[in-house]
């Protein structure tokens, strides 16, 4: 194995560990993480609706937005997004900045990801991070067509 993967590896594992521990530990006030919300447009408010409604499998991403391999989830998760919108629904929650969902969904170490039917029965679950194409395929091996 290369070095730079190497350090790679390293890194997620370092990140998540820690993202473990801080996940465990956190008693402290969710004011002082809070970050600021993001505008959404009028056609990103009206799909979210829409998906909200519509019967769709789903993709929950538990992590937070200051664990490395989280950042590193970010920009697979607005892919898949925008690329599945009408086929798959894609949540992130940040278990830092709400614990109960952290407790809810029995997270033990960030992130983890959650493959749900369209009647939101719990079909798989992956701990760390999950490549794109890696999502992809578990969909399909899970039997459900995008």
């Amino acid at each position: 194995m290369k070095t730079p993967a190497k350090i790679v590896i390293i890194l997620l594992v370092v990140g998540a560990a820690a993202a473990a521990i801080v996940l465990k530990g956190n008693k402290s006030s969710n004011a002082a993480n809070s970050s600021t919300p993001v505008a959404t447009t009028t056609a990103e408010s009206a799909a979210a609706a829409a998906d909200a409604t519509a019967k769709l499998p789903k993709l929950l991403d538990l992590g937070a937005t200051k664990c490395i391999p989280c950042k590193m989830m970010a920009p697979i998760l607005e892919e898949l997004k925008k690329e599945y919108a009408g086929k798959m629904k894609v949540e992130f929650i940040d278990v830092w900045q709400n614990e109960d969902a952290g407790k809810k969904y029995g997270v033990e170490m960030i992130p983890t990801q959650i493959f749900f039917d369209a009647n939101d029965k719990e079909l798989f679950r992956h701990t760390g991070f999950f490549g794109k194409e890696d999502i992809l395929a578990k969909w399909k091996e899970l039997g459900v067509n995008l």
